[in-house]
């Protein structure tokens, strides 16, 4: 079980209703099950966001094939507007 940071940008601040927070967890699968137990938002704009695991790309693999280490931070981005 790895420990480490999440740090939500955006939406996914609005809905957490903080910048970051602290966490538990062996993989990416487990954390987004974590964090988004009981926060109907924050779980509707994380299934539409992009994750950096320590700044770099998840792109499309499986959550719960990416084993998070101790130590790492986890980005949750959501998909921006802008031109």
């Amino acid at each position: 079980m790895a420990r480490g940071k999440v740090r939500y940008w955006a939406a996914a601040k609005a809905a957490a209703g903080m910048a970051e927070e602290s966490f538990e967890a062996a993989t990416l699968g487990e954390l987004m099950t974590k964090i988004t137990r009981d926060r109907a938002e924050l779980a509707r704009v994380v299934s539409r966001s992009s994750f950096l695991v320590d700044g770099t790309p998840v792109g499309r693999r499986p959550h719960d094939e990416v084993v998070l280490g101790d130590g790492v931070t986890v980005e949750i981005l959501p998909p921006f507007a802008g031109g």
